[in-house]
């Protein structure tokens, strides 16, 4: 069954050419390619994270791996490609940043995408930053921490490095097993008892010089994302007491859950500070993102979280997506935001994934839907689309449109190409496999990875 849609495959196609076109018109060039975070009147100036998968260069690398399953890429993004892989591989070796947005992890992901040798620098320069106990993050300073302090999560921390390692590894990157079981055994040593699981602070206590702001228990930067990986490095490394600390994260998880009305949600924070931390449904901090960590701990072979079958509290997480009101703006400050990492984009993708892995059909049916919104919200001028996001407080609340992976119309125009592809193929359309989503994804919709050649 396709779901009903209230634009054509080819509208979707048209609309994803349409952003990416603009993406492209935003490339400069200054030692190399690199974008501006968003389009101003002002002159742009080349951002701190120019070479990151989040909002740089290094994130049309993903943008083009999704274009090359829709046609041939052209004699343009060939270049762009290969300008992007040489860039990236020149800034490793003397790379200080670890993360999965910006530093040595984003250039794994990068490098891997593209096809491009480098990977092995990466994994070899993560090893040469880590220290005993992980890798030290600069923005945690005094007075509110201690110098040396390292991050647990999934996205900025230790748990980053080893999804990276785990990525690398299965791409048969020399090193990245070590690097793996190295992240994994600190991860491991960092979880704190709870009645009922396990927990992981966003900075373990012992950094801690004031106390800590409130937690964030869901996917990038907190205990689901943490599990998750978890269960993947059990899966992967053969270390059944990974995957039984990632079981008992589940089940603290599930505890601070509210599993009414058959869904499951975690606050965004905890204790909530605002209403707005109750309203979060998105990849970073809501149930969306935070189904992610069902699908691992199933691949790791655990069946039954809290006495319910795993993929119930999946379903569970999905459902309550559904039914938020999104993606409606439904009131100042909710669902302000269409792109990957905290908006409507991001919810789609994973959404595609759950039904490509087997999910319902409704699961396509809600993706569809946020596809049509997000065509009908594209700024169109000519032949070029891009999106412009609000910021409810802002005294001007239209916020300029960003260009990039995570937050802009690259991301975006990704998801449009997917979408259109699996309206007219169905279930079995070849999907793209990413160090953050591929255990959400069946082993048959994993595409050739090699880059396409340009047309001539």
């Amino acid at each position: 069954m396709i779901a009903a849609h209230r634009h054509s495959p080819e509208t979707y196609r048209e609309t994803a050419e349409a952003a990416w076109r603009w993406a492209l018109d935003q490339v400069r060039e200054d030692d190399g390619p690199w974008i501006p975070t968003a389009v101003t009147d002002a002159e742009p100036r080349v951002p701190d994270d120019r070479d990151g998968m989040h909002s740089g260069i290094g994130g049309l690398a993903h943008a083009i791996h999704e274009v090359h399953l829709a046609r041939p890429i052209t004699l343009e993004e060939d270049h762009l490609a290969a300008a992007i892989g040489r860039r990236i591989r020149t800034v490793v070796p003397a790379m200080t940043e670890t993360t999965y947005f910006d530093g040595l992890v984003s250039a794994l992901g990068v490098l891997i995408a593209l096809d491009e040798p480098g990977s092995e620098i990466a994994v070899s320069r993560l090893g040469e930053l880590a220290g005993p106990d992980g890798w030290p993050q600069p923005y945690l300073t005094e007075p509110r921490f201690h110098p040396g302090g390292v991050i647990n999560d999934v996205t900025l921390g230790n748990g980053a490095v080893l999804l990276g390692a785990l990525w690398a590894a299965d791409h048969g990157v020399d090193g990245a097993d070590a690097l793996a079981r190295s992240a994994a055994d600190l991860l491991l040593e960092e979880a704190e008892e709870t009645p009922d699981g396990l927990a992981w602070p966003f900075v373990p206590r012992r950094f801690w010089a004031e106390p800590d702001r409130p937690s964030m228990p869901n996917f990038s930067h907190g205990l689901a994302g943490v599990a998750a990986v978890l269960a993947l490095a059990g899966s992967r490394l053969g270390r059944p007491e990974l995957v039984d600390a990632a079981r008992r994260g589940a089940r603290h998880l599930v505890g601070l859950a509210d599993t009414g009305d058959d869904g499951f949600r975690v606050p965004r924070t905890l204790p909530p500070q605002t209403p707005d931390d109750l309203t979060t449904n998105g990849w970073c901090h809501g149930p969306a993102g935070t189904s992610l960590i069902f699908p691992a701990l199933e691949l790791a072979g655990v069946g039954t979280v809290a006495g319910a079958p795993t993929t119930s509290w999946q379903r569970r997480c999905l459902h309550s997506v559904r039914t938020s009101g999104i993606p409606a703006r439904l009131h100042p400050g909710f669902w302000d935001n269409d792109g990957r990492c905290c908006g409507t984009a991001g919810v789609a993708d994973i959404f595609l994934d759950s039904w490509q892995h087997g999910g319902p059909d409704e699961d396509l049916d809600f993706a569809v839907r946020l596809a049509d919104v997000l065509v009908e919200r594209a700024v169109r001028e000519d032949d070029r689309a891009y999106w412009r996001f609000l910021e409810h407080r802002a005294d001007e609340p239209v916020l300029p449109p960003g260009v990039g992976w995570m937050q802009g119309a690259a991301g975006i125009a990704a998801l449009l190409f997917r979408t259109s592809r699996v309206v007219q193929q169905g279930r079995t359309a070849a999907a793209v496999r990413r160090m953050d989503n591929w255990w959400a994804l069946p082993p048959a919709t994993e595409p050739d990875t090699e880059r396409v050649g340009a047309q001539t």
